[in-house]
Order: C-alpha cells, then sequence, then structure tokens
C-alpha cells in the first residue's frame, strides 16, 4: 500500500511510534495512517500521521474487524486523537481542527 509518503516521513512515525500499533501496541503488519484523509485536506506532516497495526487500519476506516456486535467507529478516532494530542501536548500548536492550522492542511 502506497500512500505517497515519503520513506523518511514513514520510518520518522514508524520510530516515534515505537514500531508499534499506537492502539494495541502490535508489532505485525504496521501501516500508516492520515488521521485526517488527504481527500479531506489533511498532510502528511507527522501531527497528521500515527502508526496503526493492520487490524486497527481497517477498524480506522470503519470496518468491523473482529465482527464485533457493538463495534464503534468513533472509538478508534478518539483513541487516536488522544495518542496524537498527548504525544505532541507540548508543542502548543497541536489541532487538526483549525481551518489554518499548517502544517495540517495542504495548500
Amino acid at each position: 500500500m502506497d500512500a505517497n509518503i515519503s520513506t523518511k516521513t514513514r520510518k520518522l512515525i514508524y520510530c516515534r511510534d515505537g514500531y508499534r500499533c499506537a492502539l494495541c501496541d502490535s508489532t505485525q503488519y504496521l501501516q500508516v495512517h492520515h488521521l485526517i484523509p488527504r481527500g479531506h485536506g489533511g498532510s502528511d506532516h507527522p501531527y497528521n500521521l500515527i502508526c496503526l497495526c493492520s487490524t486497527c487500519h481497517a477498524q480506522a476506516h470503519g470496518i468491523n474487524a473482529y465482527d464485533e456486535p457493538d463495534f464503534d467507529p468513533s472509538f478508534i478516532e478518539q483513541a487516536m486523537i488522544e495518542y496524537l494530542a498527548d504525544y505532541y501536548a507540548d508543542s502548543g500548536d497541536w489541532n487538526p481542527w483549525r481551518k489554518d492550522s499548517e502544517p495540517w492542511r495542504r495548500e
């Protein structure tokens, strides 16, 4: 899978997240996910990227990977937001939904 994320950025995200899924700590089938999709203006900046295993990545896209009866994809989104917010809390500029917030939005 190629999301046109540079190899340098992809490696940075894997390293930042400890070569583990940010949600479940799995070390298998790791992928980089955009919190705000590129189609909705999200960028390839590390603030908008998170390392997920293939199962959590599927769930982030609304696919019920475990066929759970009470599956709620908003839980996955909230967990990703909390992970990134905690990681970048000290930077003071982590706000993916602010329209003027660079580098979140593409030009």
